[in-house]
């Protein structure tokens, strides 16, 4: 096969037979030379669950390439665990690593001239990352993702998950269970590699690439160890050898119409508040605007039409029993731009031609949603003039307006060590500030002190507001993201102990009761704690990264 690929400009003889010659002694032959040279970016490791199966499922991708015609040319990327990582220092790396992710992609390509990208990921900022490096790049890519694992045994009346051990933790700590039943939980959470099972930032990233369009349709939630994962990845790999032979690059699919499509399904499903940082880091990468402003005014107008854990029982192997992504998004479809571009060459609406759900219990019709408005809300207000987000599908209609003392703690590690010994009392707003991009820094996730929360029976008395983030599986009244954060001066920098901080999520409302006034005096004191971390990879993202309210980037260009 010989057409005018990018691969070409570097393997033309007799300029090139030198990068010829560097192929050859690794088995290539002119035959394969002559063919678009497709990479394969794999997150493949032994770290993380999401990702243990990606080594089998990068060979079927291979397959695919090689049946259409294609060269596959596999690269290792690097992904990090968020279960692993959360709740000591490693957590505070997991969302810088989204950047590297990017980088290390864009290196790749363009290094070696590649014509297109399948990349294989499954895990909360190896999704991100990746679809930010297709969109640099303006490459043809299909994303696949690895797909969620299995529900585990019941447990507090639902399937088991990883999250599971972290409210048991905090129900061993209160004497709720013992040690035995503790222990025997950890073998029963999770059995099958794969995503954690719940709509989890991994899982939300899932959907959100196939509502994009960068995904073969009903892909996104297949479950790890079925068959049929397999099968798409071969298919994955037949579909972007056709995109290169088309031209169609990420750009052409990942443009206003498929952003579009893709906040409308975040909301609709009641997605991760994390996605609040990944959708606009995804369009800027793009070149397109997109705010938390934004994202508030699509909330406000998609109904929430899917209720899977933490806002219900069911997980993500249950809503893809269901009928999935393509299922909500023919129901959704009045509310989407049917005509976007997809990496079938098809439009959205041609896709969804016969797609469609099973039963109401997890996908509802247009007609009748979960509720009128979708999963995400920004809070405004003088403790967050920038912004701040919530999850309204994951919290209580009982806590959705709640007011009470605060109890400051300049840190995650403070904050749990409280909670664990009980220091925590009802009617309490938790603060856990100089957790955002630049104080944390990297802006870990604040999952563990949530969880520990409603384990010591607290879930339904209490709030947390951070500058920190959240994990998907959170559940109860939190607020996170707080701009501007607390290292930068924001007035979460200002807050002491029992001052009163009202949440109101139905109007849009995050206020600590004091006048400008006070802020202003209190602010005018404040000094900038020193970092916490002063050398290695963070603390550069420290200096680099941008604000919650604008995707945690690090800006590369004007």
């Amino acid at each position: 096969m010989t057409a005018p690929f990018r691969s070409a400009a570097i393997l033309s003889r007799p300029r090139w037979s030198k990068v010829r010659a560097l192929f050859k002694s690794m088995g290539k032959s002119d035959y394969d030379l002559d063919r678009p040279l497709i990479g394969i970016a794999n997150t493949y490791n032994e770290l993380t669950p999401g990702h243990y199966h990606l080594r089998a499922l990068g060979q079927a991708v291979r397959d695919g390439i090689h049946q259409a015609g294609g060269t596959p040319l596999e690269f290792g990327v690097i992904g990090c665990c968020d279960g692993v990582a959360n709740g000591h220092l490693g957590g505070r790396y997991t969302l810088p690593s989204r950047e590297i992710i990017a980088h290390s992609v864009e290196i790749m390509a363009t290094a070696h001239q590649l014509d297109g990208l399948v990349l294989l990921g499954s895990c909360d900022k190896i999704l991100p990352g990746l679809i930010m490096a297709a969109c640099r790049l303006d490459l043809p890519a299909v994303v696949l993702n690895g797909g969620p694992s299995l529900g585990g045994a019941p447990f507090d009346g639902r399937p088991a998950d990883i999250t599971s051990l972290a409210e048991a933790l905090g129900m061993l700590k209160a004497g709720r269970i013992g040690d035995d039943d503790y222990r025997a939980l950890e073998e029963r959470v999770m059995p099958t590699c794969g995503s954690c099972s719940f709509l989890g930032t991994a899982n939300s990233m899932g959907c959100v690439a196939e509502a994009l369009g960068l995904m073969l349709p009903g892909s996104a939630a297949i479950p790890a160890v079925h068959a049929q994962r397999q099968r798409v990845a071969t298919a994955s790999g037949r579909q972007i050898v056709a995109l290169v032979q088309a031209g169609l690059t990420a750009r052409q699919i990942v443009d206003a119409r498929g952003l579009h499509n893709a906040c409308r399904v975040m909301m609709a499903l009641g997605a991760s508040s994390n996605l609040a940082l990944h959708l606009p880091a995804i369009a800027y990468e793009a070149g397109l605007p997109l705010g938390l402003d934004d994202l508030a005014r699509l909330s406000d107008s998609t109904p929430q039409l899917a209720r899977i854990y933490p806002a219900a029982p069911a997980n993500v192997p249950d809503f893809f029993a269901a009928g999935g992504v393509p299922a909500l998004m023919r129901e959704l479809l009045p509310l989407l731009e049917p005509q976007a571009l997809t990496v079938t060459g098809r439009s959205l609406a041609e896709n969804l031609s016969g797609a469609a759900r099973v039963g109401d219990e997890i996908i509802r019709p247009l007609d009748h949603p979960w509720s009128p408005q979708g999963g995400l809300a920004v809070l405004h207000g003088n403790l967050a003039p920038r912004g701040g987000v919530c999850k309204p599908a994951a919290i209580h209609p009982d806590l959705r307006v709640f007011q009470g003392r605060a109890r400051c703690f300049d840190g995650e590690e403070q904050a749990i060590a409280a909670i664990l010994e009980g220091a925590v009392q009802p009617g309490e707003v938790v603060v856990i500030r100089y957790e955002g991009p630049k104080g944390g820094p990297g802006m870990p996730e604040m999952a563990t002190a949530m969880k520990l929360l409603y384990g010591r029976g607290l879930g339904l008395s209490t709030a947390i507001v951070t500058d920190g983030r959240f994990s998907g599986t959170n559940n109860g009244c939190f607020v996170g993201h707080v701009s501007p954060e607390a290292a930068e001066g924001g007035p979460l920098a200002a807050v002491k102990d029992g001052d009163l901080i009202a949440i109101d999520v139905p109007a849009r409302a995050l206020t600590l009761e004091l006048s400008p006034d006070q802020i202003a005096q209190r602010l005018a004191q404040w000094q900038r704690p020193r970092p916490r971390i002063d050398q290695g990879y963070l603390a550069l993202y420290a200096q680099l990264a941008s604000s919650a309210d604008q995707g945690a980037i690090i800006r590369h260009r004007g």
